[in-house]
């Protein structure tokens, strides 16, 4: 079959970027052909397929519109965007509604009022609409309980045909001395704590709560990985470290991880920290933390609860618990491998495949 794989948008970097190769990989595999259908800005030659379609990438619409045109040439459409219709939705992103009214209780009315008349959210919004119809797609993978409860409470997409495949990360192997070498790169000491915030979309992960509530602990240094603007966010015990492509120096020197997100559908991130041996402090709407044993690999918390933030950075602050976590922490993360996560998708594209029809909604 001719299985079109479709993004728009396109980050060197990206960890959706990588999905996509290592599903054409596995597609290949199984005699399939990988048709990538993208925006321009991915740049030719990046792709292990032999064929690239390409769309308008303009605006969620626009691209959309292409999109069909394109999906025409294929069997089975997989998409990570919100686009009119597929054969399999990825909802990667989370519920876009979901998350603006979880914004919403942070921000002033204006900015509310302001992104109601922002062309870019309703054409997500009535895109969003399009794909989580029962009638236009066969199924959904949610990377958590949460992204599938707010799919079927908003849209009324039946709870059969979502598939939770919770994020893959393969954890490379440590250099020896990297905590060392790292915190004396950053002038900490070696008996300091460090709590690590990495990511960027600072306001939608919480960086905010995080650094009201180190400002209440001068024992604790917190760092920052991530691009973002930082006026107004600095304190003492705060360090910028900027955007970095590979963070795991900055896990290694790190005792705690730490994302008071207000909105996150699975945090690779968190993943990535955990398979590190760091505990995850990090908040009840973030999918991630459905994997959590509470206390044994991190704490959760309410977004926005700065005093229950500090709480668990006080109480991870304790060495001998930290060390009795760090093994716990390593194992849960390698139960969430890059080969499971592949799996289980290209399961259910198959599955996907094998249906005439979407079945009625009930």
């Amino acid at each position: 079959m001719k299985i079109g794989l479709v993004r728009r948008g396109y980050s060197s970097t990206g960890g959706a970027e990588a999905y996509l190769r290592r599903l054409a990989k596995g597609l290949m595999a199984m005699d399939h052909v990988p048709v990538l259908i993208a925006s321009h800005e991915w740049p030719e030659g990046d792709w292990p397929g032999e064929y690239v379609v390409r769309a308008d990438g303009g605006s969620p619409m626009r691209f959309a519109h292409d999109v069909e045109r394109a999906a025409a040439r294929c069997d089975v459409v997989f998409s990570l965007e919100r686009i009119f219709h597929c054969d399999v939705y990825r909802a990667g992103d989370g519920v876009h509604g979901a998350w603006l009214e979880r914004r919403a209780k942070f921000e002033a009315p204006w900015r509310r009022w302001a992104r109601a008349l922002n062309r870019k959210h309703r054409e997500l919004l009535r895109l969003e609409a399009c794909v989580l119809s029962p009638e236009r797609t066969r199924l959904v993978i949610a990377n958590s309980r949460m992204v599938r409860d707010e799919i079927v409470e908003r849209y009324g997409f039946p709870a059969g045909r979502i598939e939770i495949v919770p994020n893959g990360y393969d954890a490379p192997p440590v250099p020896e001395g990297l905590r060392e070498r790292r915190r004396d790169e950053l002038g900490i000491s070696p008996g300091a704590f460090v709590a690590l915030f990495a990511g960027s979309g600072w306001e939608r992960k919480g960086l905010r709560h995080a650094i009201e509530a180190v400002r209440g602990l001068p024992e604790v240094t917190l760092l920052v990985a991530g691009r973002g603007d930082a006026r107004g966010l600095d304190a003492a015990n705060v360090r910028f470290v900027g955007a970095r492509a590979d963070l795991q120096p900055d896990f290694a020197a790190a005792d705690v991880f730490v994302l008071p997100t207000i909105y996150d559908p699975f945090s690779n991130a968190c993943l990535e920290a955990l398979a590190a041996g760091l505990p995850v402090i990090t908040t009840r709407a973030n999918g991630f933390a459905e994997i959590l044993t509470e206390g044994a690999h991190g704490t959760t918390v309410a977004p926005g609860d700065v005093g229950a933030l500090r709480a668990a950075l006080r109480d991870w602050m304790d060495g001998a618990r930290r060390s009795e976590a760090r093994a716990a922490c390593r194992e849960l993360a390698a139960r969430y491998s890059v080969a499971e996560n592949t799996t289980r998708t290209l399961a259910a594209i198959t599955r996907a495949a094998a249906r005439e029809e979407p079945p009625p909604c009930r």
